[in-house]
């Protein structure tokens, strides 16, 4: 029986993944409980279970005095060397105290406190492992799915995912598979609790992470995301490194690296959009597929006035109002969308700002993406604007993500919003940073430039052919 207690003890370790020398270890301390309910005595003992046999044995401990105090812990060293000869004053020793049948009671009454030591120590485990990977995507298996939350198999742990974190246009089945993303991972008595989720946001940008390679390398960069689980998601991208689309890179080719993330969400549409450091541009890129005329900041109230032509109106609200809803989840701006016939009904100060917007969006000069856009300084201190080169610039910015903006003929360089350098766009010369002398507005590229315009247009086009859920 002994031998076989222990091969037991092997084989749950086994089957549970835990060191051996732990389960003994909790059976050895269990031993002693047994020991001291069924001998009715407080001394101090060891229990030890032999590698090869599986036998128990009970070691009672005493200290040897000259004279007895604590008879329970103590013994006169005549007493003690009957056990041990050669045992002096001081030393502790060891005497075998071994029950008869002990491992028969031991394996009775010892079950239960062993099986809790495992369950101590799985869950112990599973809090280890789980604790540093909050924000993580995980897969899973559904194991039972009711109307308050979703019980969700990881392996060796369970997950949670309550009625707040599901999707609502989702239906969860046994046995289904699914990508979840970890929002908490709490330590309680009856063992650590994961909280998973299918509408935060975090999911889209993790899944966005994993198929898109350039997000994962830092080329391309999610500055924002707006989502309506199950509905319609917007995602702002940006640049870091020059002449890399943001969008089509997220897109992938014929639309393939988006198409898996739509699957996965179970045909949620995505927009991706360009995300700009210009506030006005990035709220018009927020509205799209919309394209407004003009935006008009009122920053003191954060107030966006857009005014979009009168047949797209419907497209900048969409349905229901999604569409303006996600564009001020995106922008952190009120967006108030008028058409064009209510710039008639406007007055004073708006109406000025707005026909002046409207003027300017509708002069079609040079610079066509219409904002600040990225750029990433080369090692040798210049950047890159329409195939030109323009720099050096101070050494401090190697390696950095600058802001490049087109006045006029003046390329403006800025850094964390503040004005670091000017050139001449058409020689490339330095300018002062206090010019603020009217200059004249570039003539349409050309030739071998080609029309920026045109190709941006273009690829505008090709983008929300590929992109799903766009209209």
């Amino acid at each position: 029986m002994k031998s076989d207690f222990y091969t037991a003890i092997a084989q749950i370790a086994a089957e549970r993944g835990i060191p051996r020398e732990a389960v003994l270890s909790s059976v050895e301390h269990a031993l002693k409980s047994v020991y001291a309910k069924t001998a009715h005595t407080d001394e101090e003992v060891s229990v030890e279970i032999e590698s090869g046999t599986g036998n128990m044995r009970v070691f009672v401990h005493k200290r040897v005095t000259a004279e007895v105090e604590d008879p329970v812990n103590e013994l006169t060293l005549a007493e003690a060397q009957e056990f041990a000869p050669g045992a002096q004053v001081g030393d502790e020793i060891r005497i075998e105290k071994t029950p008869e049948n002990f491992g028969r009671i031991a394996a009775q009454t010892v079950k239960q406190v062993v099986l809790q030591k495992i369950r101590d120590y799985e869950r112990d485990s599973v809090y280890e492992e789980y604790k540093d990977k909050h924000g993580e995507v995980l897969n899973g298996v559904i194991q039972r799915a009711d109307s308050r939350a979703v019980i969700i198999e990881l392996g060796k742990a369970e997950a949670v995912m309550p009625s707040r974190e599901q999707v609502p246009t989702e239906r969860y089945r046994p046995g289904q598979r699914v990508k979840v993303l970890l929002v908490e991972v709490n330590k309680d008595a009856r063992g650590p609790q994961l909280i998973v989720s299918r509408s935060h946001p975090g999911l889209i940008r993790r899944l966005f992470e994993f198929e898109v390679p350039e997000i994962f390398s830092g080329a391309v960069e999610i500055m924002e995301v707006a989502r309506e689980p199950g509905l319609r998601s917007k995602v702002a991208v940006a640049a870091r490194q020059d002449k890399v689309d943001p969008v089509g890179a997220c897109v992938g080719v014929r639309g393939v690296r988006i198409q898996n993330i739509v699957n996965e969400l179970y045909g949620e549409k995505i927009d991706v959009i360009e995300w700009s450091p210009d506030t006005a541009q990035f709220i018009a890129n927020a509205l799209s597929p919309a394209k407004p005329s003009s935006v008009t900041l009122d920053e003191p109230n954060k107030v966006a006035t857009v005014i979009v032509p009168t047949d797209q109106m419907s497209l900048a609200i969409g349905k229901e109002g999604q569409n303006a809803r996600l564009a001020f989840k995106l922008t952190g701006w009120r967006i108030d969308i008028k058409d064009s016939e209510a710039l008639r009904e406007m007055d004073g100060e708006l109406l000025r700002q707005a026909r002046a917007a409207l003027a300017e969006a509708q002069a079609g000069d040079d610079f066509s993406w219409q904002g600040r856009q990225p750029r990433l300084v080369r090692a040798d201190g210049t950047i890159a604007v329409r195939d030109r080169s323009f720099g050096p610039l101070p050494d401090g910015l190697v390696g950095m993500s600058v802001d490049v903006d087109l006045r006029g003929d003046a390329l403006e360089v800025y850094y964390n919003r503040e004005l670091r350098a000017r050139y001449t766009f058409a020689s490339g010369e330095p300018l002062p940073l206090d010019d603020d002398e009217a200059v004249a507005p570039v003539p349409a590229a050309a030739g071998a430039e080609g029309d920026l315009d045109g190709r941006r247009d273009a690829g505008d086009d090709r983008r929300r052919a590929a992109r799903p859920g766009t209209r």
